[in-house]
């Protein structure tokens, strides 16, 4: 027997499904087939069971069908609780981009005013230089440097509650690494689910690709780590040990993606347990 959208066909016979819109949804995502035994659908048999008159109606049908089907699937990939955190570590991202690059350019114009300060140019932190140029400049270069510090202070907000975000989302993940650096694993995955799929070999070098690339191809030292560097165990860590330390903390990563996405809550026990043994590689590594 061969189950199609509009019923059902065996030995010549077809049987129609009945039902409205939305049960036809749901028997096209649950209809399983073997693609062995697999025969495509003919308008001829929605005829033979009077789902439409020729085939003219057939394809306005299916297509009516198919579109309700996308954006069902669409409604619940924007319902995930993971879709709004996805979109606002990206827009954290792009911020932080328009920041360094705002930073520079100003920075420039500023030097080309004032060209005694480049000895102190390199010299001077980014939030500080922005501040200067905002208090000694006029005119247009003062109102950028104006508006880079509001960006500045924009992001940080956006920060905070990307952080508090994930916790929420990702309570197990956030715990072990913080919630901003959860986000940013997630956000390189490509959301909770894909990361919960992830391997810990995958995880460790996640972030990593430009570096996991040139090892493919022109055989250079494989990345012991990509965004969890910015973990305080990895990066506190002796250079000689961070691979392993890395590696350890990957996994734990791997596990608490996948209590995230299947469970939605804390953990107490696995987290005790996860962080005793970072703790204890981290103390081996060190002896």
């Amino acid at each position: 027997m061969q189950s199609y959208w509009f019923g059902d066909v065996e030995d010549g016979r077809c049987t129609l499904f009945t039902g409205d819109s939305h049960a036809i949804i749901d028997r096209i995502q649950s209809i399983v087939t073997s693609m062995d035994t697999f025969v495509p659908p003919d308008w001829e048999h929605a005829v033979l069971c009077g789902a439409c008159r020729d085939r003219g109606e057939y394809l306005a049908r299916l297509q009516a069908a198919c579109i309700e089907a996308a954006e069902r699937l669409i409604r619940e990939h924007y319902s995930r609780k993971d879709a709004e955190l996805l979109q606002m570590v990206r827009t954290l991202d792009e911020i932080d981009t328009v920041i360094n690059l705002l930073s520079e350019k100003a920075a420039e114009w500023y030097l080309i005013r004032h060209p005694a300060f480049s000895r102190k140019y390199r010299r001077t932190p980014a939030h500080a230089l922005v501040k200067t140029m905002r208090e000694r400049s006029k005119g247009a270069l003062g109102k950028v440097a104006g508006e880079i510090e509001q960006l500045a202070n924009t992001r940080t907000i956006l920060a905070k509650e990307v952080s508090a975000r994930a916790n929420d989302v990702m309570p197990n993940t956030s715990a072990l690494i913080g919630g901003l650096v959860a986000a940013r694993l997630m956000s390189h995955a490509g959301g909770l689910l894909p990361l919960s799929r992830l391997p810990a070999s995958a995880i460790q070098v996640l972030g990593a690709r430009t570096a996991l690339f040139a090892h493919l191809k022109t055989r250079s030292p494989c990345p012991k780590h990509g965004i969890i560097f910015q973990h305080r165990r990895v990066h506190n860590s002796p250079r000689e040990v961070r691979g392993k330390v890395s590696r350890v903390l990957a996994g734990k990563l791997a596990i608490a993606a996948r209590l995230d996405f299947f469970r939605g809550v804390a953990e107490p026990d696995f987290l005790e347990m996860a962080q005793r043994r970072i703790d204890a590689t981290v103390k081996r590594s060190k002896l």
